[in-house]
């Protein structure tokens, strides 16, 4: 790019280069500036499986299909259920985060969070029985996304706990979640103290059952209609819901307000609500699954359909390639922590909350909440910047999920495989951080990288499966 001055000659020209480094150089040494491309060749034996899925027009159909589908769905919160009524889980049997693990490769939050849902449903009389129960595979471990749900963190859901459900009537989806503990010592960390159990339950005895009366009062809740406006106040939608949890409250306020309990467990509630900033989270993660799910199994489509972690492992699943996880270690996240707390007290990346990225809000909407940098870490220029990357790595942009500050942009929707291979940008993840020790809690909040690998095994299985739509 330059500029003319009256003469027409070229004034400030602005270059930018790709390849090799010594091109670039040579030119800055000539007194003019250079901006890199971040690129490089795709590693050995990716090159054909992208030229396979770049030359196959079929795909770009299949990626359209997927992409539209998710950004048409329109998911409502129509009750609050449990994990037995909804799910069919039974006595020892818990779902959590991320793709498929066993006790003996769980991490510590995981760990721990199992040993407190089996304190809450009666399983053990203490931690050291639970423990034992978990040593001795006398329980049975399910991915959430198996069964149509998700879960924050470790993600840990059991036969008793109570259910947000969430449907899609455009795509005729439903997806659960469990409800939100609010931060600090919480199951979903780690915890099991004796106050988390307390917090559970009375989750399920008294904040579930006002919250199923004042949803059939109100009639269905419309999740998207809420994050629209939400992100417009300075939420992202995954660790910043200010905004959103006060907007649920606003609109949920006469409702529950009319239930046929007491007005000291009314009050009880709003309290409870009020000093949860992320209340909402767990509504709109089932919500994004819904969207994602409505984009499953489209032949040759190369677009992400779930991330998502456990703690030990970041695992994905592609529209092209069925419910198969493709996986690697996961990183630890960078971020800044709690008082007390130190690096080495952050577990590796932990939760199916990535379900937000993969819907296109959380990191890839970072430039509608540059306050998150206050809880995440980094500055109000990366928030900006990642967000903009975003749209290099994603097929479309969601015209009902707009963000001011990029003059009402919609945000970046659809992760392609092949995109983030080709580009080498990885999709941006800001996530909370749970203690590396079982019982430890949340220790800060942060952002972390998925492994390229991940993307690198899916491009490689749509690209060998030779049907594209």
């Amino acid at each position: 790019m330059t500029e003319q001055d009256g003469s027409g000659l070229l004034r400030n020209p602005k270059i930018s280069a790709v390849g090799i480094q010594l091109l670039s150089d040579a030119i800055r040494d000539q007194g003019t500036a250079v901006a890199d491309a971040a690129w490089q060749p795709p590693r050995d034996g990716l090159a054909l499986s992208l030229s396979q899925i770049a030359a196959d027009q079929r795909r770009v159909n299949a990626n359209q299909q997927a992409v539209q589908a998710m950004i048409e769905a329109r998911p409502e919160v129509v009750g609050v259920t449990t994990a037995h009524q909804a799910l069919g889980l039974e006595r020892r049997q818990f779902l959590h985060s991320g793709p498929p693990i066993s006790w003996q490769n769980a991490s510590g939050p995981l760990r721990g969070a199992l040993v407190g849902a089996l304190l809450l449903e009666g399983e053990a009389a203490d931690a050291d029985e639970a423990w034992q129960l978990c040593e001795a595979n006398e329980i049975e471990l399910l991915p959430c996304h198996s069964r149509g749900a998700v879960g924050p963190m470790a993600g840990v859901i059991s036969s008793s706990m109570s259910l947000y459900e969430v449907r899609d009537e455009v795509n005729q989806q439903v997806a659960y979640s469990n409800l939100n503990e609010g931060l600090g010592k919480v199951l979903r960390m780690g915890a099991y103290s004796p106050e988390v159990i307390d917090r559970l339950r009375w989750i399920n005895s008294r904040l579930a059952p006002i919250l199923s009366e004042a949803f059939a009062r109100q009639g269905p809740f419309d999740v998207r209609a809420l994050l629209a406006q939400s992100l417009q106040m300075g939420d992202e939608g995954h660790n910043r819901n200010r905004a959103g949890s006060a907007l649920f409250l606003r609109e949920m306020s006469s409702s529950i307000a009319q239930c046929d309990v007491s007005s000291a467990e009314i009050s009880q509630v709003f309290d409870f609500i009020n000093g949860n900033e992320h209340f909402v989270l767990n509504m709109v993660m089932p919500a994004a699954k819904a969207s994602a799910d409505a984009a499953r199994n489209i032949p040759g489509s190369t677009m992400v359909v779930a991330m998502a972690r456990n703690g030990t492992e970041f695992g994905i699943q592609v529209s092209g390639a069925g419910d198969q996880w493709f996986t690697a270690p996961a990183n630890t996240p960078e971020g800044i922590l709690f008082p007390g707390f130190s690096d080495k007290d952050i577990n590796p990346d932990i939760g199916d909350s990535t379900i937000m990225e993969t819907y296109g809000i959380g990191g890839f909407a970072m430039a509608c909440a540059p306050a998150i940098v206050r809880f995440v870490g980094g500055s109000v220029e990366l928030a900006h910047q990642k967000t903009h990357q975003m749209y290099e790595i994603t097929l479309a942009e969601n015209p009902h999920l707009q963000i001011a500050s990029l003059d009402f942009r919609g945000t970046p929707t659809g992760i392609d495989v092949a995109k983030v291979v080709s580009t080498q940008i990885l999709p941006a993840v800001n996530t909370g951080m749970a203690g590396k020790e079982a019982g430890t809690g949340q220790v800060g909040a942060g952002l972390v990288e998925p492994p390229m690998s991940c993307f690198e095994q899916a491009l490689v299985a749509v690209a060998e499966t030779g049907d594209s739509a």
